[in-house]
């Protein structure tokens, strides 16, 4: 057995069991997917990456078994978030496992044949995404964007005019069920005047994701009877959504994350800040009392 020092032992280990998870996720993937190529090739990375796991378990002398916390995980995210969201962080993965062989390709041999099957498996994933939904991704963006500026705008705009949160989220939620309504009808018309993807498909996505972000921006306002703890939990559960989607849409489309969650949350808290100041304005001129 190659004699390993501490530092390079713990390096192999980290790795010893990132081949593992590796080989669990993509044999459980293999179960999933459909495609029957796109079965063969994860059954084959999944083959590749229990030889990386037993060779470096030669080398360390230790065994070790997967975290099913992780491989569930990912199990989770593709039956949710779609295999190609899941292969994409596969893929960062594979690109991780490059850099540290590449680094110790010189040191250990055999190093340099694994270093050679993540290109490939790299390769290979990129080949994989092609999944419907990310053709769609533009019609999501509309719903959820138009939704999140629209709504909190108007919710921002409404809680100082009422000051009444039972008011404020019926105004909210029929603003919303409308608007959502309207969005996917433009969007249905849009799509079929470019010859684009499936209309209907297009429509769906953009009314669905509108109609989701409004239920969870108008919540609070049920929730709580003062609108000035329903407008503030709106706002963060605004910002959680712009989150949570601008990752997905950064990995899955290879995107800024940064860049697309600061012009998204600036845009939908901008007009918040607007529309809450013309509450004020209207309630203060008008005069008029709820």
């Amino acid at each position: 057995m190659l004699e390993l020092n501490e530092d390079l032992k713990k390096r192999l280990l980290t790795e010893q069991k990132n081949e593992i998870i590796g080989h669990t996720i993509y044999s459980k993937l293999s179960n999933i997917v459909k495609d029957p190529g796109n079965t063969k090739i994860l059954k084959q990375i999944a083959q590749d990456e229990i030889d990386h796991y037993n060779f470096l378990k030669d080398l360390t002398g230790e065994e070790i078994r997967p975290n099913n916390f992780t491989v569930q995980w990912y199990l989770f995210l593709a039956r949710t978030l779609g295999l190609t969201f899941v292969i994409k962080l596969l893929e960062r993965d594979e690109e991780n496992a490059q850099e540290i062989y590449g680094a110790l390709e010189d040191d250990i041999q055999g190093i340099s044949e694994m270093l050679r099957d993540e290109e490939e498996h790299e390769e290979e994933l990129i080949g994989m995404i092609d999944e419907a939904r990310l053709d769609y991704v533009g019609s999501i963006v509309l719903g959820l964007n138009d939704a999140l500026v629209e709504l909190t705008g108007t919710l921002a705009g409404l809680s100082f005019a009422f000051q009444n949160t039972k008011i404020i989220a019926l105004s909210g939620l029929i603003t919303g069920i409308a608007a959502s309504m309207s969005m996917g009808t433009s969007e249905y018309l849009s799509t079929r005047v470019e010859a684009g993807e499936n209309a209907v498909r297009a429509a769906l996505y953009t009314g669905i994701s509108y109609i989701f972000t409004v239920v969870f921006l108008v919540l609070p306002f049920f929730v709580f009877q003062n609108y000035l703890i329903s407008l503030p939990v709106t706002l963060i559960i605004a910002v959680v959504i712009i989150l949570l989607f601008n990752y997905y849409v950064s990995v899955a489309k290879d995107l800024n994350f940064k860049k697309q969650f600061v012009e998204m949350a600036g845009i939908s808290l901008g007009v918040s800040g607007l529309s809450f100041l013309v509450g004020v304005l209207v309630k203060t001129f008008l005069g008029i009392e709820i």
